[in-house]
């Protein structure tokens, strides 16, 4: 199954960079242990045709409950037919800790619209924010 059977193109991957942290992280408790990058390409190649099985699956189950939005339990359900029931606890916490984060976002976001200042107040801050920070950077290193 490739995502040109569904009719995607050869443009679909992941960052490099990103799939790089995420194996440093793995083998830094085996030390001596090195990813090339051809395994690194080719461990793209494979998330990214898992991410299409999935996200096939969970369309499909979408559809059939005449759904035109895929939610958390048609991943659930997809992992499950597909006979990834392992993955799904884990997939479920990711799911959760990402809902909290984005919760997190938004009360951050909302906080300078509930500052109760005005839009002009708010630019007057950041410019003297900005100068405060230009005068420091151009007094040089602090001896």
């Amino acid at each position: 199954m490739s995502d040109k059977e569904f009719g995607g193109t050869d443009d679909l991957s992941l960052p490099k960079a990103t799939v790089s942290k995420i194996i440093t992280e793995i083998l830094q408790h085996s030390p001596g242990v090195a990813f090339t990058k051809d395994a690194r390409d080719l461990l793209i190649a494979c998330c990214v045709e898992f991410i299409t099985l999935i996200s096939f699956q969970a369309n499909e189950i979408a559809e059939n409950e005449s759904k035109k939005t895929i939610a958390t339990e048609h991943i659930d359900r997809a992992l499950r037919e597909l006979g990834f029931p392992e993955y799904v606890q884990e997939v479920l916490a990711s799911a959760g800790e990402h809902k909290d984060a984005l919760k997190s976002r938004e009360k951050k976001a909302n906080k300078v619209g509930q500052s109760g200042l005005s839009d002009a107040e708010l630019a007057r801050q950041q410019e003297e924010l900005f100068r405060s920070a230009t005068a420091k950077f151009n007094q040089g290193p602090v001896a």
